[in-house]
């Protein structure tokens, strides 16, 4: 029997379904994982079988091949696991394989069962809202894939639960939508006194969405001028469709940084290397995209 579930490729910022195809038959017991997979979705065997004995599941001794396609499509990541398990347990005809062709699986499975939180849920999101699915995540990102997409979302703590909600067993509550951060009120342009050119120039940069760049040979001086770039109240608030679009702008960097949980900004993020609160000011912070 062959099992199937979909799930998503990240490239860069976009998203390519996959689908997991599990097949369980004769031969030597062996688990094989093919189709252009990394390291990391190969280990996905070891929590796959650690995950099914945590829910006191035991490995068919049977010769079981899960195949990523497209398989030419390069496969990184720890998002596979559910999906790979979820394949496999269909295929073992623990679940209905049936029931899972109308949803995108993502997540990273822990050795006693647990779901746990992976990075580009918010592509992922926003791939099963385009095309019309539901989506499975860890719980922890429930209300980001909530305030991303309107499809539903099933947000598991573990393997079991949501095997409970796949038979009827258990209901699974709905995520609430994620929150936005609240913009923080605090340095007003109204405070600074004199330079007046600074503060069009300030104005200016704030209006159109640019970068800022002072040069001075008077230190007070350009340090003024960074505290000035630091007022909030010249910022405008983003709406609904901004914040997505600099969340999924930072989504490739918390990639590569294995960030998984975040809180959509109000206004986009602020650096300024040169002010006084650095703790060096000879070392600028690594800056995240979207950042003035």
């Amino acid at each position: 029997m062959v099992a199937l579930v979909r799930t998503v490729a990240y490239l860069g910022l976009e998203a390519r379904e996959v689908e997991v195809q599990c097949h369980v038959g004769p031969g030597l017991p062996r688990f094989n994982v093919v189709g252009l997979a990394d390291k990391a979705v190969s280990e996905s065997r070891e929590r796959v079988q650690a995950a099914l004995s945590a829910m006191g599941l035991a490995m068919p001794p049977k010769r079981i091949t899960v195949n990523l396609s497209p398989a030419d499509l390069p496969k990184d990541g720890s998002h596979y696991d559910l999906p790979i398990a979820l394949a496999l347990l269909a295929a073992m005809g623990v679940t209905d394989a049936e029931q899972l062709g109308d949803w995108i699986a993502v997540g990273e499975l822990a050795l006693d069962g647990r779901v746990v939180a992976s990075p580009g849920v918010l592509i992922a999101a926003l791939y099963a809202s385009e095309s019309g699915t539901g989506l499975i995540c860890p719980a922890e990102q429930g209300p980001e894939a909530r305030w991303a997409s309107g499809v539903p979302v099933l947000a598991p703590r573990d393997l079991m639960s949501l095997l409970g909600h796949l038979k009827g067993s258990l209901v699974l509550p709905e995520p609430a939508r994620g929150a936005v951060a609240e913009a923080v009120s605090g340095n007003d342009l109204r405070q600074v006194k004199g330079q007046e050119t600074a503060k069009r120039a300030l104005e200016i940069a704030a209006a159109g969405g640019h970068n800022l760049l002072t040069i001075s040979t008077s230190r007070p001086l350009h340090s003024t001028i960074s505290g000035i770039s630091r007022c909030d109240g010249i910022w405008q608030l983003l709406d609904g469709r901004g914040r997505l679009r600099l969340e999924k702008g930072q989504v490739n960097d918390r990639l590569q940084r294995c960030l998984c949980r975040i809180r959509p900004n109000s206004r986009h993020p602020q650096e300024c290397p040169r002010h006084p609160n650095y703790a060096s000011t000879s070392c600028i912070k690594e800056i995240s995209p979207g950042t003035f």
